[in-house]
């Protein structure tokens, strides 16, 4: 991934060799399944259990933050485009946190093991860097710079999913029967609104290189929900999905990439019943993709 064009955001929080908030998480398995569960899109409610303590590293990686705050900076200025032009007001960016061990949010208190995530409470995205290494070392993802590009896209993509009120559509299906298909339904939109970013931040900072796609792709596929359950268990259980095959990410993602569209009536067919209903025998939402 080449980002001499981009610009740097000034988002960027690095709080990475702080003491932080210790973690009551159980070891081993445990976290394996917390990392495989959580890896994107985390509600914590705020409710967290805590205890123990983060510890201190060596000196943070100056580069991390620079790579990280230059893709936040195309992101920004996708958005803020994007926005404008769908109508959907002014595109007010998150703040991006680098942080190591444990965080405090506004969501409750979070371990590294969960992955990326992004806080709805503080429209924050949080970020342990050390998760790019878990994801080529366990899910087989790539160490690639687009890759990692990809996840932070993710991740702005569920800010951007609250600021248009698409978050609060799924936020009305709690404790309901059908959650799980509408947390499938937000994933796999966030998935979408990664490739439209790449879609447009290649046209404005020309920032894809040779093998970049693959790359992204490859992730997507290393985490789809069933994926990682044949991993855990060696069992798939649609049921219980909430972040989609991994099948309809890596189409999400490239339907993004392809039509660049962020429209209105575009992003409403993720949440549309009828004409993409879901199947709980697959796990998957029929018709989304031409």
């Amino acid at each position: 991934m080449r980002l001499d064009e981009a610009p740097e955001s000034g988002n960027v929080e690095d709080r990475r060799g702080m003491k932080g908030p210790g973690l009551a998480v159980g070891g081993g398995a445990g976290i394996l399944l917390l990392i495989l569960g959580l890896i994107f899109g985390v509600d914590f409610g705020g409710k967290q259990p805590v205890g123990g303590g983060g510890g201190d590293g060596p000196p943070p990686d100056p580069k991390t933050k620079q790579f990280a705050a230059k893709v936040l900076g195309t992101l920004e200025e996708v958005w803020k485009e994007e926005f404008k032009k769908n109508g959907f007001g002014t595109y007010k960016p998150p703040t991006l946190v680098l942080f190591t061990d444990a965080v405090s949010t506004g969501c409750g208190n979070a371990p590294s093991a969960v992955g990326p995530f992004y806080c709805p409470a503080d429209r924050h995205l949080y970020l342990d860097p050390t998760f790019f290494e878990e994801l080529e070392r366990k899910l087989g993802g790539s160490k690639a710079e687009f890759s990692q590009a990809y996840v932070i896209a993710h991740e702005v993509g569920h800010h951007v999913q609250n600021l248009t009120g698409y978050s609060q559509r799924v936020d009305e299906h709690r404790g309901r029967r059908d959650e799980k298909q509408y947390s499938v339904r937000l994933e796999l939109q966030a998935d979408y609104l990664a490739g439209v970013w790449a879609h447009h931040g290649q046209k404005k900072f020309h920032f894809v290189e040779a093998g970049d796609i693959e790359s992204a792709m490859k992730s997507a596929n290393a985490i789809g929900d069933d994926r990682l359950q044949k991993r855990s268990g060696g069992f798939v259980h649609p049921e219980q999905f909430t972040h989609g095959t991994a099948k309809q990410r890596v189409a999400a993602f490239t339907d993004g990439f392809k039509t660049g569209d962020a429209s209105k009536a575009k992003l409403d067919r993720f949440f549309d019943t009828q004409r993409t209903p879901f199947d709980p025998r697959t796990g998957e939402l029929q018709n989304l993709f031409p």
